[in-house]
């Protein structure tokens, strides 16, 4: 895997942290040119830290506002010509309400990030893209292959990913871009909402997964990594589950 994915450049957003942060790491391990992105601008820059610095590049990246988009995609380009990989992990984690507490402020914050913002990034890159090698990879969630509740929100904007991106590698597959999605369960970030609930939280959690624990950001990571290597050359709108069994109960 690490002979095709040295010296490519990935696009990451949402790498202040976590699974976009992990990600980051694990490519730059194998020899990746990276484009660290977040709207954190202390993650961005620690996780660019932890990549070594130069030659990778960071900024600071909202994936809400098209300006900024522009702005940030151009420098990119300017400095690398093209885009290789594009890893579309920018996202917001659910607060649990009944949806006569959901305020207008909450649906729309995630609508604009978790299914805008991936459209804003893929319009954006698309004329960038590494014709025949390129890809994408998608983040969406459990909650976007089956409904839980209290997240009526949060699944809505994980089921939109979903079809967006099978619609995205119809599109661009005869291009030879490549669009596949990750579906992640019970991960243990900072931002998880069982992690800011608590331990009760995360023990629901572990007992409703048959591995018994959590995964990690870097478990997740692995599986990106995968998707972008050749190893996974005739995938194309797939929908890879990292949830380590979530019992149907």
């Amino acid at each position: 895997m690490s002979s095709d994915i040295k010296r490519k450049v990935v696009l990451i957003t949402g790498a202040g942290s976590g699974i976009g942060r992990a990600t980051a790491i694990k490519l730059h391990v194998l020899g990746a040119i990276l484009a660290i992105t977040d709207r954190d601008i202390f993650g961005t820059q620690e996780t660019y830290r932890l990549c070594g610095g130069k030659p990778h590049y960071w900024g600071v990246l909202d994936v809400t506002n098209k300006d900024d988009i522009s702005i940030r995609i151009a420098e990119i380009v300017s400095r690398f010509e093209h885009i290789d990989h594009v890893f579309n992990c920018a996202g917001i984690n659910p607060t649990t309400y009944a949806l006569t507490d959901t305020s207008d402020e909450y649906f729309d914050s995630l609508m604009n990030v978790n299914v805008k913002g991936v459209y804003n990034i893929t319009k954006e890159t698309i004329l960038y893209m590494a014709k025949g090698v390129g890809s994408y990879v998608n983040v969406s969630s459990i909650c976007g292959l089956r409904p839980k509740n209290g997240f009526a929100i949060y699944c809505a904007t994980k089921y939109a990913i979903i079809g967006f991106s099978k619609s995205m590698a119809l599109e661009l597959g005869p291009m030879g871009i490549r669009t596949n999605v990750v579906a992640p369960g019970y991960i243990d970030t900072p931002t998880n909402a069982a992690v800011v609930e608590g331990q009760e939280a995360v023990k629901a959690m572990v007992d409703a997964t048959s591995l018994g624990r959590m995964g990690t950001a870097e478990e997740v990571a692995d599986v990106v990594v995968f998707l972008m290597s050749k190893e996974a050359r005739y995938m194309n709108g797939s929908v890879v589950e990292i949830d380590g069994g979530i019992k149907l109960i």
